[in-house]
């Protein structure tokens, strides 16, 4: 308590709440005593009754009491959820907001992009450490796996989703969850089954079986657990040293079903112990159950919390060391300015598998800078690009079903990743990755002289020979007076190119109703083209339209999941080159069409490694989109650009280590530019 002692003394005749209703909240309330007034209790679920002696009120009653302090008895990870449930009230209200360790918890760290200031130590160090001891006794979650969603509730918010799609709705399916939890932890603690046995009884719970939400959550929690892969590997090496490996756990979930997750994780061990199954935690004598197995030889225990498992190892003579988890990595570095995206599920599991892949390693303390750094091509498609792709392919979705639409088209090359995503999404769908590019569209959408005056206002960075060969296809020259002499060429040539851009069309199972139009980010001038060329109406669907006076001229019909007044707009009209460059197709880019309709591509000038690249991202992209749709089942309405924004925003906050993405180069023919992705970041 004497980290607490300055604390107290500022608030000597104050009112004080505790948040919390755990044995540590009966310590603390013990060794207070009657030196400070403790009014009342809180807790997130249970808001009447009482227990050690004090009133359990609401928030509400507790500030209306006139309440000035609450401390916080919570593990870190719960702190985290309390903090982001109470700051709002306390902030408006002058309360005071303290953990046990003395910090104020109404302080969030700035956002930073390395760990400076942390101390922890390097893979090799750590190896060096274990390698003095007989055995080495790990804890299991946090440490050894984490979870792909942000906080450790998140399973039980992501169980009564699955819940509802199964047609069960029980009503504040988490706060019963936790609180039956708690209650049964005051005592002993218990298993996964007796938990749920205690809220089917306590809550009159009867359309499914204590033993059927037990599997449910069990299942759903397998699901979300990733392996922390440097620290496996370790542990994996020192076992085959010979070294003892114990899994030391306070967990509701039996030894049988932890072995089968280390299975999964591919992990070896010598022994495992389980809170449930000893009936009691690291915080009592779990360490003397596991002393006894020692039978004297030496031991490390590695862990997360500084409590139960440094201070509880050390109790019984163990030497200790922090393994700071993924979520203790991402509040030093001040949520990376993210935590007020925190306040949803959607939000939280976002930022899940952000952590989970960003900080699923320990080890981040290699070199004196300690940065935070993006190291592959496949990291930056998943970290970066993946939640702002993902949330387009539902917004689309979403408007492809709105609309009635029956014909749908991602226009090359931009369209390639995304129309794959799609029809994960909607597998009965029958999208078309249409042909196209900005040249073919005008060579042979152009119907008049205002048409090319048109194009000639889009900057062309060349000469006029080099524009009227790029945007129109002609190789023969007739001077240099202006576009206007190649008016009657570029005209002829079209006319040409309509036709047999419309024999390609004609092979297109193309329905009646209107086309859903995707492009990426543009003015409308393919989609403009295009739609001279079909009998359908095009609804263009795109991730950032950029309407001019053109647009509303010609009435073209378009829609943009972002605009440049919103976060994520902003983000991707910065960014979208080097996202363009990324969504592409392995193909070249189709320039016209043959006299049979068949593509004619321009000459492919991406490297092998550039294709290997752009692969590796659309990988990790995929991924994600595969990991996040399975994670959430309420996806459909989870779109948030403004988180979108920010976690796209990484690239230019974040150091990118893979060399291949660095090379990559930007090129687009109908402007004549290219640039280096590394000069865009």
């Amino acid at each position: 308590m004497w980290e607490l002692t300055a604390v107290l003394e500022a608030y000597k005749n104050a009112r004080i709440a505790i948040y919390g209703l755990s044995a540590q909240t009966k310590k603390i309330l013990s060794e207070l005593g009657d030196a400070y007034q403790v009014v009342c209790l809180l807790d997130g679920y249970k808001k009447s009754g009482s227990l050690y002696g004090k009133p359990i009120l609401s928030l509400e009653e507790a500030v209306q009491c006139g309440v000035k302090l609450i401390l916080v008895a919570a593990r870190p990870s719960s702190t985290r959820i309390i903090v982001n449930r109470i700051l709002r009230v306390c902030a408006e209200n002058k309360i005071a907001l303290f953990d046990t360790s003395g910090h104020d918890l109404r302080v969030l760290k700035r956002e930073t992009y390395d760990l400076k200031g942390l101390d922890g130590p390097s893979k090799s160090q750590l190896r060096d450490m274990l390698m003095k001891y007989d055995a080495v006794s790990v804890d299991l979650f946090d440490t050894l796996v984490m979870r792909r969603v942000l906080f450790p509730a998140d399973v039980f918010d992501v169980a009564a989703q699955r819940l509802r799609q199964q047609g069960y709705a029980i009503e504040d399916f988490s706060g019963k969850r936790l609180e039956s939890e708690q209650t049964l932890a005051r005592t002993r603690p218990s298993t996964l089954g007796e938990i749920y046995t205690h809220m089917a009884a306590n809550y009159s719970i009867r359309s499914i079986t204590p033993e059927e939400l037990a599997e449910l959550e069990w299942k759903t929690d397998c699901e979300l657990m990733v392996p922390r892969r440097e620290l496996c590997d370790l542990l994996n090496e020192l076992y085959a040293l010979g070294k003892e490996i114990y899994i030391v756990s306070d967990t509701y979930y039996s030894g049988a079903q932890l072995a089968e997750l280390l299975e999964r994780s591919g992990v070896r061990y010598t022994g495992i112990l389980a809170s449930c199954e000893f009936r009691t935690g690291k915080a009592q004598q779990l360490f003397q159950v596991l002393r006894d197995k020692l039978c004297g030889k030496s031991c490390m225990h590695l862990g997360d919390d500084p409590v139960s498992d440094l201070h509880g190892a050390r109790r019984y003579g163990f030497h200790s060391q922090r393994i700071y988890s993924g979520i203790d990595l991402f509040e030093h570095a001040g949520y990376l300015g993210m935590w007020d995206n925190t306040g949803d599920l959607p939000g939280r599991i976002r930022l899940g598998l952000l952590v989970s892949r960003l900080f699923n390693s320990p080890f981040r303390f290699e070199t004196p800078e300690r940065a935070v750094g993006i190291g592959t091509a496949y990291d930056i498609g998943f970290l970066c690009f993946a939640p702002l792709i993902c949330d387009f392919v539902i917004w689309f979705q979403r408007q492809v079903t709105a609309y009635g639409l029956q014909n749908i088209w991602f226009c090359a090359r931009d369209g390639y990743l995304p129309k794959k995503l799609y029809d994960m999404l909607d597998s009965g769908a029958a999208s078309v990755y249409f042909l196209t590019s900005r040249a073919a569209a005008v060579r042979a959408g152009v119907e008049n002289p205002e048409d090319i005056q048109k194009i000639a206002e889009l900057r062309f960075d060349g000469t006029l020979h080099e524009q009227v060969k790029e945007r129109f296809g002609l190789t023969e020259y007739v001077g240099d007076g202006g576009l206007s002499d190649y008016t009657e060429l570029i005209l002829s040539k079209a006319a040409e190119n309509k036709k047999r851009y419309q024999r390609y069309i004609r092979t297109l199972d193309v329905r009646d109703g209107d086309i859903a139009f995707f492009d990426f980010v543009a003015r409308g001038t393919v989609q403009r083209h295009i739609s001279r060329l079909v009998d359908h109406r095009l609804r263009g669907f795109y991730f950032l339209f950029l309407a001019d006076q053109q647009n509303k001229s010609d009435s073209l019909e378009a829609v943009s999941f972002c605009t440049l007044e919103d976060g994520a707009g902003d983000a991707v009209w910065k960014d979208y080159s080097i996202l363009e460059a990324v969504l592409t197709s392995p193909e070249p880019m189709v320039v016209a069409f043959s006299e049979a309709g068949e593509p004619c591509c321009a000459e492919e000038s991406r490297t092998e490694q550039d294709l290997r690249c752009i692969q590796s991202v659309q990988e990790g992209i995929t991924d994600y989109f595969k990991a996040y749709l399975a994670i959430s089942p309420e996806w459909r309405d989870a779109v948030n650009l403004e988180l979108d924004g920010k976690l796209l925003s990484l690239i230019h906050k974040i150091p990118v280590f893979d060399h291949e993405f660095l090379s990559l180069k930007v090129e687009d023919p109908f402007f004549n530019r290219i640039a280096d992705v590394s000069d865009l970041l």
